[in-house]
Formats: C-alpha cells, structure tokens, sequence
C-alpha cells in the first residue's frame, strides 16, 4: 500500500475516532446536566445496593418532580429521608395510604431488600419520580461538587468548542491545499500537452 493510502487511512481512522469522542462527551453532559436542568429534573447517584439489580451503586437516576395522586404502588421514586436534609433515597412505592392531610403517604421498598421501609414517606419528603438512569455516571457524579459540576460543565463546553474550532480550521487548511494542487496539477498538464 502506498504511504499516502497508509497516511489518509489513519486520517481517516483518526478522525472516526475524534467524532465519537466528541459525540459521546456531549451524550454524557446533555445527559448528566443539560436535559435535567431543562426538564427541571435533578440528578441523584445510587450508594448503595438496596435497588439492586434495577439501580446498582453507582447508577446516576434521574428525577423529575412528579404530583402526588400520579404516584402508585410500583413508581420509584426519590425522597428525602428526614425532611429539610440533604440526604435522600431511591426505593419503590410498595404501598400507599391516605395521610391525616388527605394527601397520599407512601409504603416504599428497595428491590433488593426483603421488608418493606420502617417509616412511610410523607409528601413534603418526595423529590419525585425516577425518570430515567445511566449506568455507570452516578459515580462520577458522587464524587464532584455543585461548583465542580459547573467547572466540568465549561470545561467540556470549552474543550468542545475548542475541538471544533481546530477541525474547522484543518477543513479549511486542507481545501486551501487541495485547491493549489489542482491548479499545480492543471498548470503541469498544459505544460505537458504544449
């Protein structure tokens, strides 16, 4: 094979290799930041193995805030553990009863636990419903900050639009060079044929 063959296939494969990158940094940040925050949805990632196997460790699940009436036995759904904190769990619905504030109460279940939860979960506690989950991305999501998410976020924005600064200016470079060597090739061909 010809080293330009050698050189335009590794071109070739090189830049196959640049677009799925790309394409897969910008899959991972619509789905981890950009459709949530549109959606009004939060992104929490599973600790622990009480979801098992619908949502092992690591599993960054997504939720969206969801009304009351519309959750039922079956829906899992992410709620605060003690009210006003920070902390929250993912678990099933297994059970639901009408609170003394006629609002649904909900009897909820780890999928791989054997007994339902001790206490039912109020209303105030649900942050909402599981609306999708990646696997995987929970982790990287545990261990940054709110800020560190923002800095991950430009960073990857930064890099993309970087990225793509740099093929465009390859494009330009390259048609600018393919144009002079048709007119080299154009200018050789007349001279031979004189």
């Amino acid at each position: 094979m010809a080293p330009d063959h050698v050189a335009g296939a590794w071109s070739w494969v090189r830049q196959v290799v640049a677009w799925f990158v790309l394409l897969a940094a910008i899959a991972v940040l619509a789905v981890a930041v950009i459709v949530p925050r549109i959606a009004g949805a939060t992104p929490y990632a599973v600790q622990t193995g009480s979801m098992q196997p619908t949502y092992p460790p690591g599993t960054l699940v997504v939720t969206k805030p969801v009304d009351n009436a519309d959750i039922g036995i079956g829906t899992p759904i992410t709620y605060q553990l003690d009210s006003g904190r920070s902390t929250v769990v993912t678990h099933r619905v297994v059970g639901v009863r009408l609170g003394a504030d006629g609002k649904n109460w909900f009897q909820t279940q780890g999928d791989a636990n054997n007994a339902p939860d001790e206490e039912l979960v109020r209303p105030i506690q649900v942050r909402g419903e599981v609306w999708y989950d990646v696997p995987y991305l929970g982790r990287l999501n545990a261990v940054l900050t709110g800020s560190q998410h923002q800095l991950l976020v430009f960073l990857v924005a930064g890099a993309l639009v970087a990225y793509a600064l740099l093929m465009f200016g390859s494009a330009l470079r390259d048609r600018a060079r393919d144009r002079r060597g048709e007119t080299t090739d154009v200018g050789r061909h007349r001279e031979l044929a004189s």
